[in-house]
């Protein structure tokens, strides 16, 4: 077997003070302007992503699910404790205790279906993202690493909307 590999130049770097830039890959296109609740698994966006990381997807078609990491660059509140989605209902808990959006680094990550590829074009179904939304990285869902077998979750979350 001849193995090969094709090589990139990174797009994060990290200066001596520990600051670390992200610069995205692609951007996600689709028709919502605003965040919102319910509704998402509607959605259908198309992740486009710099034709030079093209390659990179080769495969990818192969898989029903995929992960997708983005920053949410249109977030304006970073919270450390709050009502998850705003409802007094909810526990008063941590940011880090839940998927809500005001994050001290507005960084996300959704599995999603993957319904097509077309060149440097993913065509994913469910993803909660808003039009323009800058893409970091892109991941298979492999049950390998991403299934949790009895995972446990507080009765709150059953409240949420989705």
């Amino acid at each position: 077997m001849n193995m090969k590999t094709i090589f990139c130049a990174f797009l994060d770097s990290q200066d001596k003070k520990g600051v670390i830039k992200l610069k995205p890959l692609g951007k996600a296109k689709n028709s919502v302007k605003n965040p919102m609740l319910p509704g998402w698994q509607d959605v259908v966006t198309e992740i486009v992503i710099d034709k030079k990381f093209a390659l990179g997807l080769d495969g990818i078609e192969d898989y029903s699910h995929i992960i997708i990491v983005y920053w949410m660059d249109q977030e304006k509140e970073c919270h450390l404790k709050h009502h998850p989605q705003g409802r007094e209902d909810i526990p008063y808990i941590g940011i880090f205790a839940c998927r809500c959006p005001q994050r001290p680094n507005r960084i996300a990550i959704s599995t999603v279906k993957l319904v097509s590829r077309k060149g440097n074009i993913l065509k994913v179904l469910g993803l909660d993202i808003v039009n323009g939304t800058p893409i970091l990285d892109i991941k298979p869902y492999t049950p390998q690493y991403d299934k949790v077998k009895n995972a446990k979750v507080p009765k709150w979350v059953n409240k949420l909307i989705f």
